[in-house]
């Protein structure tokens, strides 16, 4: 017999709802105690869907999109409302491209020039419908059916992206009259998707602002960051030259078995990037004395601070190398997070006072006696003599490298500094980017599992903290850097994919971050696997992989 009503618990509190009731409907009931549409529904552990019939007994909780999963269904949201508007306005043959995050928002483009004109046309038609709340249905059709849809209309990326996906059936979101597929869940409908601004940039694109978690959700004003910008395109124009723009494109390569070729192209590009840096620094030698390295969790640090040391080497410079994470202050006097844990991410973790006394003595050729700090005790133990030679050149490494309080007292002349990020500019297709931040994490999910034997869970327990940490004391300084330098690797998801893939299933679907494994698959899902012999062992990427040549782990 089946149940005519279920016993659901939300917020504390249980409450009989009929069978069939989907989450939409009791989410409306409950809309009131948020501050932001609902956007999705937590049942049993795992992500639903608003248009979702609830399943059975259970505990039900509603997220807004200042929830992680709520924010990412959020903005695939707007990024249908956004093509939907596009095509309704220019035409069903316009083509669109999501590009890549940066500041906050989506870098977009059009296969045709753009205006500022065009961009108020563009957000108008978006609140347009909007107004009109027109609902955003999934509907599940096979695989072989999608394929034909998408050649049908010329979206010929994505029928490519399916051949290489081995679902029989997928699930394709329709708004109004059009069909499109997403890698994450969606909104039930166009009226919650408000929050949201344009920004024309130049006559090839234009930026999609969406709310930000770590700023109240705000809807940000566009902060331009040009050297970040066009580390990004001249990324792209390299890809397009190899015609790699999606993940279709790659798995040809792979297919063809040609991957190795590619492997060591993409190695000697980003080597020569690396090199220019060195002499960049080594031409300025005279002035340049202390070379400050900063980035996000899984960039590379390690592997580009010690590549770039031997070419300084190589120059005739002698690289010194600091780590800022030896000035830590005593554990018991460390600022704590409001969990109860050590924040020593924050600036106030670190001696900034004797670092900058430290360096100012070895600038005036004095002899200093440095801190390693014990991780063990949670104390510094000042072991470390150093003195600066003539071609001497410090190497300071640490996440607060670009902070303008970090070595204030030292003229800026003097200093070099480098903020490295893997800028991902390879896509799953023309709308499903694959951000910075997913990148990061898989390699992370790989180094911690083979380095610390860390499961899965825990790394990615550790990343919503990681990412706070980033946002707060690594990004906002981006653009004090003198150079960029972009980690990431073409191939190397799916050289990730072998090494993640099985990690990722050890996560047990009652697990709370059962949600987040499953999206990583459906993502890798998308990517052959490759071998990994013909990855150098000095490459940055065996820094995670491992099969390093130096001492990385």
């Amino acid at each position: 017999m089946i149940d005519e009503t279920l016993k659901v618990t939300i917020f504390g509190e249980e409450k009989m709802v009929a069978a069939g009731t989907t989450f939409e409907e009791l989410a409306k009931e409950y809309q009131s105690q948020f501050k932001y549409p609902i956007v999705v529904a937590k049942e049993k552990g795992v992500y639903r869907e608003l248009s979702e019939q609830i399943q059975g007994d259970s505990e039900i909780k509603f997220f807004d999109f200042s929830n992680p999963e709520g924010n990412r269904i959020y903005l695939n949201g707007l990024i249908y409302l956004l093509i939907y508007s596009i095509k309704e306005l220019y035409g069903r043959k316009t083509k669109v491209f999501v590009r890549y995050t940066i500041d906050k928002g989506l870098y977009i483009e059009l296969s045709k020039s753009i205006t500022r004109e065009m961009i108020k046309e563009i957000k108008t038609k978006m609140l347009e419908v909007i107004d009109q709340d027109i609902s955003i249905q999934p509907k599940n059709v096979s695989r072989l059916e999608a394929i034909d849809y998408f050649e049908k209309l010329g979206d010929t990326d994505k029928s490519s992206m399916l051949v290489y996906n081995t679902n029989s059936y997928i699930t394709l979101y329709k708004l109004g009259n059009m069909y499109d597929f997403y890698f994450s869940k969606m909104p039930t409908s166009t009226g919650v998707l408000s929050h949201f601004n344009i920004e024309y940039l130049n006559e090839n694109g234009f930026i999609l602002m969406y709310p930000d978690r770590y700023s109240n959700c705000e809807v940000l004003k566009y902060q331009h960051h040009p050297q970040r910008f066009e580390i990004y395109e001249e990324y792209h124009d390299w890809i397009e030259l190899m015609h790699i723009n999606s993940a279709s494109d790659l798995n040809k390569i792979v297919s063809s078995g040609d991957i190795g070729n590619l492997i060591r192209l993409d190695e000697t590009i980003q080597a020569n990037k690396l090199l220019n840096i060195a002499k960049d620094i080594y031409e300025h030698k005279d002035r340049i004395k202390i070379v400050l390295i900063a980035g996000p969790s899984s960039s590379g640090k390690t592997t580009t601070s010690i590549k770039l040391t031997k070419y300084l080497t190589s120059f005739g410079l002698n690289p010194v190398p600091i780590a800022m994470d030896d000035y830590f202050i005593s554990r018991s006097k460390t600022p704590k997070n409001p969990d109860g844990t050590y924040n020593y991410e924050c600036l106030e973790a670190i001696n900034t006072e004797l670092l900058n006394e430290n360096i100012d003595k070895l600038l005036n050729g004095e002899e200093i006696i440095a801190p390693v700090y014990n991780f063990m005790t949670g104390e510094p133990e000042y072991t470390n003599k150093m003195v600066l030679g003539k071609n001497d050149i410090l190497i300071v490494e640490g996440i607060h490298g670009l902070n303008p309080e970090i070595l204030k007292n030292i003229p800026r002349s003097r200093k070099y500094k480098i903020y490295i990020s893997p800028m991902t500019a390879i896509n799953i297709d023309n709308h499903n980017r694959i951000s910075t931040s997913d990148n990061r994490l898989l390699r992370r999910i790989v180094r911690d599992n083979r380095t610390r034997g860390h499961k899965v869970e825990k790394t990615l327990e550790e990343w919503g903290s990681v990412r706070r940490g980033e946002e707060t004391y690594i990004f906002p300084y981006q653009d004090e850097a003198n150079v960029t330098f972009n980690s990431a690797l073409v191939y190397e998801l799916g050289i990730l994919k072998t090494y993640a893939e099985p990690l990722l299933y050890s996560v047990d679907p009652k697990s709370e971050y059962y949600d987040d494994a499953k999206r990583l698959i459906n993502m890798l899902k998308t990517f052959l696997p490759m071998p990994s012999e013909d990855i150098p062992d000095d490459s940055l990427l065996r820094e995670f992989i491992g099969g390093s040549c130096f001492k990385v782990s």
